[in-house]
């Protein structure tokens, strides 16, 4: 691979772009494109380093009339949106999911390779796979800006250019595919990118199944067909019929923290909706088998089952589908509130899978082997993934509403006041009633309707299978208690605990304290004897954060995942660790194999659960190619980290990192909570008043309406701070510490060590260099200089460029490099590629966020609408942004 941008690369983003320019000169006339022209122009040369230029450009902008804004923005937001169109067109081509050191990339032929040369035995590698337990988790997010008719048309622009690729020898196929991808971008352009309301929980979820539907479903068999063919090489046998080494997961219609607006009703309703896409999914899988299943040789175990036919398969599978369409009209019928008369329908994956694992044993039996192992083991491998809901869904709720429940509860029995009780007092109250035989909750119960909700909710997990749901997960849980309280409920509801439950450590106290909070929970013989020997707990790295500061927060997750090990295995536990990670670096975001290859050893042991988010899902899981390569990066990671694990930290780098930490912390306090100019710099330089009025999640962006950053949800604090370009939380703290230890006898030495011996350091300077390759001070400026007027803001404004001028120069020292990412320079080039159509939306942002302001957030629908579509440009220009 050449040093420069691929040719095809650089081919395919000038085909889209002078699409798009005929598309516009058609809509808007040759003389508005000559404007977008200039524009483009003046940021190219302003990018070249002649200030004058970057001075014209602004100039410029400021002088467009009204009229040209919204256009003028749209303009650039639709070549971000092609230039990334472009590049995943290419990372499909070349299986390059991840931006990564060169060499890097994970290959399982060569893991397995590895793994065999450490004295791994060719069954220990097939036992490990097959028991191997990843669950990625999909969560609908906020910054997800994109529409779901502009993804199907862009999938569908992915699909011409493969098309002019391959149209060598048929030009004329060539010219037909050139033709509808005018078509299809001209259609993009003439379709509004912004939503016009919010999306609904069940809006997101179908975004999550369309995800299923259009991708996965092809991308999961393909994926266990590879790992098949290699085990064979490799160790001479196949990969077992029902393991599934990678599974789905989803938040979407479950994640109640926050969101007001998913109910218990919703919840159902998202559930029906999965039973009803699944049904829909595999009566297209029957029907083709049904076509290809016309043998007549036949085991007697089937005979026995359908009778003397002529077409014994055909016979089996035409039941099946007479089953599985009475499931799928059974679910719309509950959906629409009717009455469901039909036959028998499917309850659970075993009475879909039974049926055709006879058909495959059948046809190995008469020696059709060919046969079995073709379109048949496909659809069975996706019933293992799948089942017939096509992923599990979670529940997550905060602490707090639980105990509101008890408290009600508590108070109106007479039997006290359950928030005035202690903890111990608490345990015992609730281990009491967990073996108490008597309902506690009355069946006429008056409670408020927040208690009501909570309760309906528990309803709908008592009266769904089990394979429906996935864990029920407690955000800000702090105690045990917390833990007992949703296993009481449970009880209570459903009569008993069916789901894992897994409280949720984020703030840097709570990381603190969860090794011990889960060693007290794990010693209570009442809780044990209801969970058995697995136990999951979720590592929060959005709030940890934006609560502590990067640097702490990552050192904090680690060591809080190394006690959690450890008292798991001192107590003989099973631990599954869920990770919350966003996706950006200051939510924890990152490639996903340096990502688990940078956890603590054993702390993945063949099962790892991982939230992708919002816009990454559609980076790594929207296309067929793509999903497959991100399955097998995850795949080789969880492997690596399960059978070669990273080495344990030195004593002395643990007490680096103690260090580090402490100073960070420190010096990114000092700035976020104790400066009394932080807030109100914050609030007048980023568009963080204006984010709210996106329609965007279903979340609101705010916990509560007034307050300071603490009240801020961690998604828009980082998104905020991107669309100016400043990146603040992922770095303020770090480039003090750094520096610090620069300055001391032998601190260089020791931090390159831990450089290139430690995973979790490496990673975490990969990180750190690739956030401040994208910021970018000067932008950063221009938004002050626009929208800050008060002398103290600016001195602070001063002062934060001053620190992130110092932590460049103290991370180019620990690498040793004279520029940034200058062993990666793909993706620099990414960022180069992008910048001059980047830069004139943030310069049409300020001015429109200053006029915003003049008119007192009365300005009018186009201007508004053009200040949104420069943050949906932003984001997607910058790819990883909330």
């Amino acid at each position: 691979m050449s040093h420069d941008l691929h040719e095809s690369l650089r081919d395919n983003v000038r085909i889209l772009g002078d699409s798009l320019g005929r598309t516009i000169a058609d809509d808007l006339g040759t003389g508005f494109v000559d404007r977008i022209e200039t524009i483009r122009a003046f940021a190219k040369r302003g990018r070249q380093g002649e200030t004058q230029s970057r001075g014209e450009l602004i100039e410029y902008l400021r002088r467009l009339p009204d009229r040209d804004l919204l256009p003028v923005t749209r303009a650039f937001n639709q070549f971000l949106n092609l230039a990334n169109i472009a590049e995943q067109h290419y990372r499909a081509r070349f299986r390059r999911v991840e931006d990564y050191r060169p060499g890097s990339q994970p290959v399982l032929s060569e893991l397995l390779q590895r793994a065999r040369d450490a004295g791994h035995s060719p069954r220990r590698l097939v036992e490990t796979l097959a028991g191997m337990q990843v669950e990625l988790v999909l969560t609908a997010h906020p910054t997800e800006v994109i529409r779901r008719t502009l993804i199907q048309k862009y999938d569908a622009i992915d699909d011409c250019l493969t098309a002019i690729e391959s149209s060598d020898d048929y030009p004329e196929r060539g010219v037909r595919a050139q033709g509808r991808l005018e078509e299809l971008i001209s259609q993009a352009w003439h379709t509004d990118e912004i939503r016009h309301e919010r999306p609904t929980p069940v809006d997101e979820a179908k975004w999550g199944f369309a995800v299923i539907e259009n991708s996965l479903w092809q991308a999961v068999p393909d994926f266990h067909r590879d790992l098949d063919n290699l085990l064979l090489e490799t160790a001479g046998e196949r990969l077992p019929l029902d393991a599934a080494p990678i599974r789905f997961a989803s938040w979407m219609g479950g994640d109640r923290d926050g969101n007001p607006h998913v109910t218990a009703r919703v919840t159902r309703e998202v559930l029906l909706l999965g039973r009803w896409m699944a049904a829909d999914l595999y009566l297209r899988d029957l029907e083709a088998l049904k076509a290809e299943l016309s043998m007549w040789k036949a085991n007697s175990a089937l005979k026995a089952e359908v009778g003397d036919v002529a077409e014994p398969y055909r016979e089996l599978l035409r039941r099946l589908l007479a089953r599985v369409e009475a499931t799928r009209d059974w679910a719309k019928a509950q959906l629409d509130g009717e009455v469901f008369e039909g036959g028998a329908i499917i309850e659970n994956r075993d009475q879909l899978y039974a049926p055709l694992l006879a058909c495959y044993r059948s046809l190995c039996d008469v020696g059709l082997d060919t046969i079995a192992n073709g379109v048949l083991l496909d659809t069975l491998r996706r019933i293992s993934v799948f089942g017939v809901t096509l992923t599990k869904l979670d529940l997550r709720q905060e602490a707090s509403r639980h105990a509101q429940v008890m408290e009600e509860l508590t108070d109106g029995l007479g039997l006290g006041h359950y928030r005035d009780w202690n903890e111990s007092q608490r345990q015992e109250f609730l281990l009491e009633e967990l073996v108490s035989r008597r309902p506690l909750i009355p069946r006429r119960w008056e409670c408020s309707t927040e208690s009501r909700e909570v309760i309906d909710t528990f309803r709908v997990i008592a009266s769904e299978q089990p394979e429906a749901l996935g864990t029920y997960i407690i955000s800000m849980a702090a105690q045990p208690s917390d833990v007992l309280t949703v296993a009481l409920l449970m009880k209570e509801v459903g009569g008993r605990v069916s789901l894992p439950i897994a409280p949720l450590f984020e703030t840097l106290d709570d990381l603190n304290h969860a090794g011990e909070v889960i060693d007290r929970l794990l010693a209570l013989p009442g809780y044990r004897a209801l969970v058995g020997d697995r136990q999951e707990v979720m590592i929060g790295y959005s709030d940890s954060a934006k609560d502590a500061g990067q640097l702490a927060a990552a050192w904090a997750q680690y060591r809080a995942q190394e006690s959690l090990v450890e008292v798991c295995q001192r107590h003989g536990v099973d631990l599954t660790l869920f990770h919350g990670r966003g996706g950006t670096v200051g939510r924890g975001g990152g490639p996903a194999h340096a990502a688990i290859l940078s956890q603590p050893p054993g702390s993945v042991n063949g099962s790892l659960r991982v939230t992708e988010q919002g816009e990454m899902i559609r980076f790594k899981f929207g296309q067929p190619e793509i999903a497959l390569r991100s399955m097998e990066i995850y795949a080789c990671a969880v492997l690596e980290a399960s059978l070669l694990p990273p080495p344990a930290p030195k004593p002395e780098w643990r007490e680096e990192m103690d260090r580090l930490a402490e100073i960070a912390h420190g010096a990114y306090v000092g700035v976020v909570r104790e400066d009394p100019d932080f807030v109100p710099y914050f609030r007048a330089v980023t568009p963080e008043g204006a984010l709210g009025r996106l329609p965007l999640g279903s979340r609101p962006t705010k916990r509560r309406q007034d307050g300071g950053v603490e009240t801020l949800r961690a998604i828009p604090w980082i998104f905020a701070w991107t669309q100016i370009r400043l990146m603040l939380p992922a770095w303020l703290g770090s480039g003090e510490a750094f520096a610090q230890r620069l300055e001391e006898e032998g601190g260089l030495e020791s931090l390159r060590e831990m450089r290139d011996q430690w995973p979790f350091f490496g990673t975490y300077l990969d990180m750190l260099e690739m956030l401040l390759a994208k910021a970018d001070v000067g932008i950063a400026t221009y938004y002050e200089h626009r929208l800050v007027d008060e002398p103290a803001l600016k001195a602070l404004g001063e002062r934060l460029r001053g620190r992130f001028a110092r932590l460049n120069d103290v991370v180019l020292e620990v690498l040793d490099q004279q520029e940034l990412l200058e062993k990666t320079p793909l993706i620099r080039q990414a960022i180069e590629v992008r910048n001059p159509y980047i830069d004139p939306l943030h310069g049409l942002q300020a001015e429109l966020l200053q006029r915003n302001r003049d008119a007192d957030g009365a300005i009018g629908a186009d201007l508004s609408r053009a200040l949104m579509v420069t943050m949906a440009g932003i984001a997607t220009g910058l790819r990883n942004t909330g």
